[in-house]
């Protein structure tokens, strides 16, 4: 069972701590003599073991709120908590450890380094985190079989389909142990049952207690979701229970 809904731009107060909270965020570009107003005012709050899918047209902001999510962006005003502690100013060598340490990542295009084989490319999060060489194959090694890939950990991303490549990349998203997963339209590269497999897989990881945040421009996948937040002109429009 998931946690009960966020709490979006309302001032009421979830049941416990957010893992996830901005306030007033607002994410302004500067395109030549022009302003982009991506994010416009957000105010939200992720509970933790909450799964959610952030949705809206072309140019809605979600994918702004996702790098935002994400520590892979600042916004120009306002605070985002993680975990409780405000990340909305902090330099890029924190906000990378922050990300290294809290976040995982699950890409469209899957990410994977050709080189190097589904063992390492699971194991590659570990090495920037300093474990021992054989620590990091163990833990590589027991991520792949729970993706059911434990037969492949010699092959390269080449020798393997597509979701098999998806399924590395969620393996290397929780190499870590993240409280977190940030999906970007997971299925985006794959076909319609190869994409349902994958959502399975982060429907299980979600029951296990992680906080899903996904960004998704479909309304089958997004179902999946516990909550869809609809996102119009870098606001939120609206949010909704899913069925789950």
């Amino acid at each position: 069972m998931t946690s009960a809904p966020a709490t979006v731009a309302d001032g009421g107060a979830a049941a416990t701590p957010p893992v996830v909270e901005l306030l007033d965020v607002r994410k302004t570009y500067r395109m030549g003599a022009s302003e982009v107003h991506a994010l416009a005012g957000v105010s939200a709050r992720f509970e933790q073991g909450s799964y959610w899918a952030i949705m809206g047209p072309s140019g809605s902001g979600k994918s702004s709120m996702l790098n935002l999510l994400g520590c892979l962006d600042r916004p120009t005003s306002g605070t985002y908590l993680l975990r409780g502690q405000d990340v909305s100013r902090l330099p890029d060598n924190e906000l990378s450890e922050l990300r290294l340490r809290h976040l995982g990542f699950i890409f469209q295009s899957f990410h994977l380094i050709q080189q190097l084989t589904v063992r390492e490319n699971i194991e590659l999060p570990l090495y920037y985190l300093g474990w021992e060489p054989h620590v990091a194959a163990e833990r590589a090694t027991r991520l792949a079989e729970q993706v059911g890939l434990g037969d492949r950990l010699e092959h390269r991303p080449n020798e393997l389909s597509g979701g098999q490549q998806q399924r590395v990349a969620i393996a290397r998203a929780l190499a870590n142990d993240p409280p977190i997963l940030m999906a970007d339209e997971p299925t985006g590269n794959l076909d319609s049952a190869t994409g349902e497999q994958i959502m399975a897989l982060i429907a299980r990881l979600n029951n296990e207690g992680k906080t899903v945040i996904m960004v998704t421009h479909e309304p089958d996948i997004a179902a999946h979701a516990s909550y869809r937040m609809h996102m119009r002109d870098g606001r939120v429009e609206s949010i909704e229970e899913g069925r789950r």
